[in-house]
């Protein structure tokens, strides 16, 4: 194909490919967001961050279906308005009809491992950290009045009665531990400004009382303050509280593949990995299988003169179906029998055998050209 045409037609598909991943992700992701955050979460600014967390996966996943879609599209436009025949007509074989739209699978496999392998491990984890802060309630503006939250695995109790802004609370109420001194407390202040440092938060009460019982005593001290700072480990300044545990997803390459457990030790670690291994290493892949199956399966149902444009859109849910399998084996079935990594990467491999079949059927031979002239005194 010459070198027009061909960046004409990939630059076709890689914009459609650009548009479908975003028609894609953009709704799923904000979704899933909505239906996991609640309004609190978003009012206290963790929807950023849980959407830095969330896209790049959603973006790797989705890819290789964008990328079909999009070539399955556009060849299928070409076959009805008789391009393709056109094409046949320039003496182009079906692999050299294929070439842009390969260059762009090409493309979208690059892509996806660079989203899989680097930006998704690298930003996974802040959106599990959002849902850290959300269960244990890290974020002063995610507290509800009139409600109890407990912190420091139930050494502190908090209740307030109102907001009276979004940072300074009414009619507030602590119920503390010290394991240190050994002894409990419990403040009343008439209001509590939440402050957050680099750290986390401290709690700045005004005008208020404090209780105190030691250890072994009978009776408590009183004292009143008009200004007392408590600090608290919530969600400060300088970013999300890091959680006491880390997963296999937010590994880099080199850790990721250093961490693979032994599965006679940790069946269930290995599961994980192996799972995670196949999302990582084999769904980029299947932007490329993906679109040679495009190509060969609307090719073969459309006529090159243009003909079953119809019977050509309708195979475009093939795809859909497809990838969903894909995306199925390689989460949960694999994550109930590692060995089932293997069926997913031969279904793969077979994808593409079926596809690079299809093609060859509808490859075009084309005769030699004859003699220019027959040689003098030959019979006619």
């Amino acid at each position: 194909m010459p070198p027009l045409l061909t960046r004409y037609f990939a630059r076709r598909i890689a914009l459609a490919a650009l548009l479908f991943e975003a028609l894609l992700c953009v709704p799923l992701v904000m979704t899933s967001l909505f239906q996991t955050l609640p309004a609190a979460a978003v009012r206290g600014g963790l929807l950023w961050p849980a959407l830095l967390g969330t896209l790049p996966t959603a973006m790797f996943l989705a890819l290789p279906l964008a990328v079909s879609v999009a070539v399955a599209l556009e060849f299928s436009r070409m076959a009805s308005e008789g391009m393709i025949a056109v094409l046949y007509s320039m003496r182009l074989s079906v692999w050299a009809i294929c070439k842009p739209a390969a260059i762009v699978a090409l493309g979208g496999v690059a892509a996806g491992y660079a989203l899989s392998c680097y930006f998704a491990p690298s930003y996974v984890g802040q959106m599990h950290d959002v849902i850290h802060v959300i269960r244990n309630s890290l974020n002063h503006r995610m507290l509800e009045p009139a409600h109890f939250y407990t912190f420091d695995k139930g050494a502190r109790t908090i209740f307030f009665r109102r907001w009276k802004t979004a940072d300074v609370a009414a009619g507030m109420f602590i119920h503390q531990h010290s394991a240190e001194k050994d002894e409990e407390q419990i403040i009343n202040a008439d209001e509590a400004e939440f402050r957050r440092n680099e750290t986390g938060v401290v709690i700045a009460l005004n005008h208020g009382s404090i209780q105190t019982l030691p250890a072994g005593a009978t009776s408590m001290r009183n004292a009143n303050f008009e200004q007392y700072a408590i600090p608290v480990d919530m969600q400060g300044a300088g970013g999300l509280p890091k959680r006491d545990w880390r997963g296999v997803f937010e590994l880099p390459l080199g850790e990721f593949l250093g961490a693979r457990p032994n599965p006679n030790w940790d069946q269930r670690g290995y599961a994980e990995w192996m799972s995670e291994a196949a999302k990582r290493f084999l769904i980029p892949l299947l932007a490329f299988s993906h679109t040679l199956f495009a190509i060969g399966l609307v090719l073969s149902v459309a006529a090159a003169t243009g003909r079953g444009a119809a019977a050509t859109v309708s195979t475009i849910l093939v795809l859909p179906l497809l990838h969903i399998a894909f995306l199925v084996g390689s989460e949960s079935l694999v994550r109930e029998n590692p060995a089932l990594i293997w069926a997913v990467a031969g279904a793969i491999a077979f994808e593409i055998v079926v596809a690079v079949i299809l093609i060859l059927r509808l490859n075009a031979e084309f005769p030699a050209v004859a003699e220019a002239a027959a040689p003098a005194g030959a019979p006619g």
